[in-house]
């Protein structure tokens, strides 16, 4: 099914935007592992509505309810159920949906592949809202994977044009790792955050939004985490991240960039520091073969503009086969990007505590 992830943890997402809750199930977490609501509940509030002027005015608390799987604040062996209720919805602004689909979201796919029966509200199934209980899952998973010395961090690279510091590819540490995430608005450069946040302001008031890209970093990850072909930690990585709907494309090191470069640039050269194998460089972006050889895994994912203006737009009246213009309403985000940090940080968390899961299993 398209709403579960299947490894050595089953991750299954449920609900609609404007459903009475929306939740995620775990299976496969180990047993006796504690997990901090506290500090998950500080985790989805990096992801919650209302955030800042360039999140939509929609009030969510976003408090998980365990359902099962936690026993004295352990996980049991059961599966980790949670929902989150929703409080503040306005159906009526997607009443025409069905008929008047909204340009660059997935009302006219929904309509065909489920004939009309699709949940239209907030965008239903389809909508962002269901990356919170994405974050339920990675939050926990981040917490299991610090326990190891594992640390899964993200900021914003670029909104538009403006583009914000990278990590270190080599000498990455966990304060400049998680140093992002513990802002308001998730940036390395303070300067570049608030000429971002301006544009952003600049765009809503001309009833537009603004895309962008994400940097995301795992550090303290062993060597040989990973398989080569399907099953490498680019393919788990990236089925996982493109669960946020706005992710329009996702890149590992270099990237892009590297197919402008020759084999004498690009490659990583091999040096021992000590006893520990390192890379003088980073261009691989921590994977080689699909698999983790030690330096900082870093990848990007880039995030589309919000689809979702109150400028009038170009569309079509289904039921009467006929051109119409499109005004939309209600609450939405002149830009994703800032809430989409946690996001990213959640699904590289539960890809990597999969594998390392894996890993363990092979070893007994």
């Amino acid at each position: 099914m398209s709403s579960i992830y299947h490894g050595h943890l089953t991750v299954s997402i449920f609900g609609q935007s404007h459903a009475p809750a929306i939740g995620v199930t775990v299976d496969g977490l180990p047993a006796g592992e504690a997990v901090d609501l506290a500090e998950l509940q500080t985790f989805l509030a990096r992801r919650a509505p209302g955030t800042g002027p360039w999140s939509t005015t929609r009030k969510e608390a976003d408090q998980p309810e365990i359902l099962s799987g936690l026993d004295r604040g352990r996980t049991c062996g059961a599966p980790l159920a949670a929902i989150i209720r929703n409080t503040n919805t306005r159906s009526k602004d997607y009443e025409n949906l069905r008929d008047i689909p909204r340009p660059g979201h997935a009302d006219y796919t929904a309509q065909v592949k489920y004939g009309g029966f699709q949940d239209v509200a907030g965008g239903g199934h389809f909508s962002g809202r269901l990356t919170a209980p994405l974050c339920i899952a990675g939050g926990i998973c981040k917490q299991l994977l610090a326990r190891q010395g594992i640390y899964v961090g993200a900021h914003i690279a670029a909104i538009g044009e403006i583009a914000d510091e990278k990590y270190d590819p080599v000498e990455l540490t966990k304060e400049q790792l998680l140093a992002p995430g513990a802002k308001v608005f998730p940036v390395i450069d303070d300067a570049a955050g608030q000429t971002m946040q301006e544009a952003i302001a600049a765009a809503k008031a001309e009833l537009d939004s603004l895309g962008g890209v994400v940097q995301c970093g795992v550090i303290g990850l062993p060597v040989g985490l990973g398989d080569p072909m399907l099953d490498g930690m680019e393919n788990r990585i990236a089925r996982l991240v493109f669960a946020v709907p706005a992710v329009k494309g996702v890149e590992f090191g270099l990237g892009f960039a590297a197919a402008a470069l020759r084999g004498s640039q690009n490659n990583d050269p091999f040096y021992m520091d000590g006893d520990q194998v390192k890379t003088r460089t980073n261009h691989a972006g921590g994977i080689l073969g699909g698999i983790t050889n030690g330096m900082p895994l870093l990848f990007q994912a880039a995030v589309k503009p919000t689809p979702s203006i109150a400028r009038p737009q170009e569309s079509v009246c289904l039921s009467r086969r006929e051109n119409a213009i499109l005004t939309i309403h209600g609450r939405h985000d002149p830009c994703i990007v800032p809430r989409a940090v946690p996001c990213l940080e959640a699904a590289a968390a539960i890809a990597v505590y999969d594998a390392l899961l894996e890993e363990w299993e092979r070893s007994k």
